[in-house]
């Protein structure tokens, strides 16, 4: 006769928590980017840009640029909405420019809350879009990211990225290209791929160039019509 043993209990007090995450402890380990993201999205820890920061530690510059220009990247209509976040991503990236390695960001900003049935629509979209990158992505010149100079080249690629896209006229949808650029860019520095940087460098790139070109166009057909 089979004798059935019992599996042995274990204390509540060792047992995992149930539930999203609500904890405040940086993340980090072998998880991906993304989700690390979906993580904190489906979390109710407080969903406010000094909680992100705080959460990602040495990540955190990379890791609010695909947070903050994750939304205008995504091809859906936005009416000038994200310029604050814009914004912000323009401050982050002028202090890495200066060498920073630290995020700083005024109360107002740090208690900014990226919440709402929206909001996360279009985070988790994003996570889907890190998702397929970093498919595609394995550490490449992982050397040349640990250079002095790789944070201020980081910040000063953002800021153009960023800078396009605050410009960029509502409902136009030109902010989307600069936006996206900046997004990949920062995937590939997490990930350490100098090809996925090129790749977010080139669509940033496309972006600015087809902004200036549909600027171009409508100021001299302005200047024709009057």
């Amino acid at each position: 006769m089979t004798k059935l043993i019992a599996p042995p209990r274990v204390p509540p007090s060792s047992q995992p928590p149930l539930g999203p995450r609500t904890d405040l402890e940086p993340i980090g380990g072998d998880r991906q980017i993304s989700e690390e993201l979906e993580l904190w999205v489906s979390g109710d820890g407080g969903r406010t840009l000094g909680n992100l920061a705080d959460l990602f530690g040495e990540k955190s510059f990379a890791m609010l640029f695909i947070a903050l220009l994750g939304v205008p990247a995504l091809p859906l209509p936005t009416g000038g909405a994200t310029h604050v976040f814009e914004a912000i991503a323009m401050l982050l990236a002028l202090q890495l420019i200066v060498g920073r390695r630290q995020v700083w960001l005024p109360r107002r900003w740090r208690e900014l809350h990226l919440a709402g049935p929206r909001t996360d629509r279009y985070l988790l979209r994003l996570s889907r879009l890190v998702r397929w990158l970093e498919r595609h992505s394995r550490p490449r010149l992982n050397l040349l990211f640990n250079r002095r100079a790789s944070g201020p080249c980081f910040g000063a690629l953002a800021l153009a990225g960023a800078l396009a896209a605050f410009l960029a006229p509502p409902f136009t949808g030109l902010d989307t290209l600069p936006a996206l650029g900046v997004v990949v860019l920062s995937v590939g520095v997490l990930m350490e791929d100098i090809a996925v940087v090129v790749c977010g460098v080139a669509i940033g790139a496309a972006g600015i160039f087809v902004e200036l070109a549909v600027g171009r166009a409508l100021l001299q057909a302005l200047r024709d019509f009057l």
